[in-house]
């Protein structure tokens, strides 16, 4: 990650982030970040959208929140709670023979 202040980046954004390829571009005012450029190489746009939506950021803070107060599933439990209940499927099981009478 490269930091730029503000006041001293002179050249064109684009120039920047051409120039530092695949490393995130942080514009700094006095020290604090205040905007970034992010390469989107294999980024497509509903992943782009999702990250920055506030209802999704908001389901992931939640996550977080429990899975670090122990609140969490393991995939059986999870498959348990999410996937509809199956019906043993009679027809896929082999059948006993019966003989011929004859």
């Amino acid at each position: 990650m490269k930091k730029i202040k503000l006041s001293s980046a002179v050249r064109p954004l684009a120039d920047y982030a051409a120039d530092f390829h695949d490393e995130i571009v942080v514009l700094t005012e006095r020290n604090r970040a205040i905007a970034a450029i992010v390469p989107l190489k294999n980024v497509d746009r509903e992943s782009l959208a999702l990250s920055q939506h506030p209802e999704f950021l908001q389901l992931i803070a939640q996550s977080r929140a429990e899975f670090a107060a122990g609140r969490k599933l393991s995939l059986e439990e999870m498959k348990r709670a999410v996937l509809p209940k199956r019906l043993p499927n009679r027809r896929a099981q082999p059948t006993a023979r019966r003989e011929r009478r004859g």
